[in-house]
């Protein structure tokens, strides 16, 4: 009998500790103000809700760490937040695990959830969770008289001296370049799909190269500027919302020359607790969870119905809603970065950026 008790404890005591290993969630995110808008929104409330342990950790790119995991056979992450183009050529090399929209809450009308997303949002690896932007902005103190306006401004380093941080690498800084340089919004990836177009952006680049910080973490623009170390920058609008309205900097944001696009949830193939990352981004992507996470970072909620659920913005009796890059007479002003462009020519145009930044 004494033997009997000891081994039914011990089955206990295995079962028990497969259940607590059971119960957790490991999240590969991006930090800084973007990760905090999640901890608060997703991460708190799925805990609460589920029991499930999240663990995160942050990185500059999550698609980088994703693809070198998959690739050793060594996959840790269960659920990572990419952008949109890095998440289409993940899931066409197999990496990823692909992702039943059924398990995606209904819109409100009982609709399915994919007509309450805007297009794009759901696709077979995929599920948006905001609508971001890169956006000019700018350190108001260091230009009493004549504010910046445009793409060009931002080149022009004679009339906006100081020097400037943008993204290392070629996405985003080409299209921005284009523009600088004269072409519309509309012609631009016409213009850079051709080698003329291009040879022309790198041109243009080659006119502030020298005045150029290159950032590589999205936390980096904001604290250059705060540190005087630039006086302009191409960032994430979300990163410099904070700082402006958070922490009271004096910053500035141009939505005129704004690129916008997705990011969201993937899942790498082989992820250790594959049904708590489906049920993560289920929970997650709900209409009031992406309204809540729009409220602690400026980034537009990809479903249509959390739109009008976005309130003030987080502590602050200042509506945020004007402050999305899909807000009305914001989104006129922008690009939308054409995804299927960049999971095309990724490669070979970030291959010559960085032979160029070598150069």
């Amino acid at each position: 009998m004494k033997r009997l008790l000891i081994t039914t404890t011990a089955l206990m005591t295995l079962a028990t500790a497969a259940a607590a290993q059971d119960k957790v969630l490991n999240v590969l995110d991006w930090g800084g103000a973007y990760g905090e808008s999640h901890k608060v929104a997703y991460n708190g409330p799925f805990q609460e809700k589920t029991g499930i342990r999240i663990t995160v950790t942050d990185a500059d790119n999550p698609a980088t760490p994703i693809k070198a995991m998959v690739e050793a056979g060594n996959v840790t992450a269960d659920v990572a937040s990419v952008e949109y183009a890095d998440a289409v050529r993940l899931c066409d090399e197999g990496a990823l695990e692909t992702i039943d929209p059924a398990i995606l809450a209904a819109g409100p009308g009982g609709e399915a959830a994919k007509d309450d997303f805007i297009d794009g949002a759901v696709t077979e690896c995929f599920i948006a969770t905001d609508v971001y932007s890169m956006v000019l902005a700018y350190d108001d103190s260091k230009f009493p008289d004549a504010k910046p306006a445009s793409p060009a401004d931002f080149f022009d380093v004679a009339k906006f001296p100081g020097k400037r941080t943008m993204r290392k690498g070629a996405k985003f800084n080409l299209e921005l370049a284009l523009m600088a340089d004269g072409v519309p919004a509309a012609e631009v990836y016409q213009v850079l799909g051709t080698p003329e177009g291009v040879d022309r952006a790198f041109k243009k680049l080659d006119t502030i190269k020298k005045d150029v910080i290159w950032w590589e973490a999205g936390a980096q623009p904001p604290q250059l500027l705060a540190d005087g170390e630039v006086t302009m920058a191409y960032a994430f609008n979300g990163r410099i919302f904070n700082a402006a309205i958070g922490e009271g900097k004096p910053f500035k944001i141009l939505w005129d020359g704004q690129i916008y696009e997705m990011e969201g949830w993937i899942v790498p193939k082989g992820a250790p607790n594959k049904e708590n990352a489906m049920q993560y981004i289920a929970f997650s992507t709900e209409a009031p969870q992406l309204a809540k996470a729009a409220e602690h970072i400026s980034y537009g909620p990809p479903r249509k119905s959390a739109s009008a659920l976005v309130g003030n913005v987080a502590g602050k009796d200042v509506p945020m809603g004007p402050q999305l890059p899909t807000a009305p007479g914001n989104i006129e002003k922008g690009l939308a970065s054409n995804l299927d462009f960049w999971v095309d020519h990724d490669g070979e145009l970030s291959e010559r950026f960085n032979a160029w930044l070598a150069g």
